[in-house]
């Protein structure tokens, strides 16, 4: 009788721990449907953003080119992604602000670049790019860059260029003082050392006061339109290399340079 109620016992012991067994069973199988939902869900949700990124960010034009270019940096802007494509399908024109080609056209104009006290020959071609040959005329004969700062420094190893001009020191350009188009650009990409280059916005209808000069060969994608070689450094790029030398702030190669650049002078003949 002792037995029998014992072996009761032992019984009942046995199904209890056969039914937390199948519980803990069922509770480990909704667990993992449950964590299969949210991973599921997380993959959902990754594909849908990725998908508005692509359409909101590249819709304008998803083209390799575009990156690159912002990837260079070669914006009078703070921001440099590319603009939208106008709308407009009238082309585009200059203020009345803006000088006119003609003034510049067919002319060479030679003079000097001061920078921290170190001179660079220069010259500007009016004939390959008359519409940035008179623009920067203008500029230089106004005294506009006179204090102006060099706000960015590039030391990649092909890509080297001091960007000058900013309005304000900053890299923003000047809303107001917008011009184009481009012109003069290389069709292999290829700015050789001592080519001196209009930075833009984004459209080949937003140059404007900021250029930069390149002190060792640099690709740069024409696919979105390219910069106007306006002119080139005749003498003195050593003033320049030696400035990269110094490095950009911060150890990376691209930024403001470490050693503060300001324009002293530019003149043109």
């Amino acid at each position: 009788m002792v037995s029998t109620k014992r072996d009761a016992r032992e019984a009942k012991k046995r199904v209890a721990r056969m039914q937390a067994n199948q519980q803990l069973q069922h509770k480990q199988v909704a667990r993992r449907k449950r964590d299969n939902l949210v991973a599921a869900i997380a993959i959902a949700a990754a594909l849908a953003l990725a998908v508005v990124l692509q359409i909101t960010v590249f819709s304008h034009n998803p083209s390799s080119a575009d990156l690159a270019a912002a990837e260079a940096g070669l914006d009078s802007t703070a921001s440099p992604s590319a603009s939208a494509s106008p709308t407009s399908t009238a082309p585009p024109t200059n203020g009345a602000n803006i000088p006119l080609p003609e003034t510049a056209a067919g002319k060479t104009f030679t003079g000097q670049l001061s920078l921290n006290g170190s001179a660079l020959g220069v010259e500007v071609d009016g004939t390959t790019a008359p519409q940035a040959a008179a623009v920067f005329k203008s500029l230089a004969d106004q005294g506009f860059f006179t204090g102006k700062t060099c706000h960015r420094l590039t030391t990649a190893d092909n890509f080297g260029v001091l960007q000058c001009g900013s309005l304000n020191g900053d890299g923003i350009g000047d809303p107001s003082y917008q011009w184009g188009p481009v012109e003069n650009t290389p069709a292999n990409g290829i700015y050789p050392a001592g080519t001196i280059a209009v930075a833009r916005a984004g459209t080949t209808y937003s140059n404007g006061t900021q250029f930069f000069i390149v002190y060792k060969d640099t690709y740069l994608d024409q696919a979105s339109g390219g910069y106007t070689i306006l002119g080139k450094v005749t003498s003195g790029l050593d003033a320049i290399t030696a400035i990269a030398g110094a490095g950009v702030t911060g150890g990376t190669t691209d930024g403001a340079p470490v050693t503060a650049v300001t324009i002293d002078s530019f003149t043109l003949n």
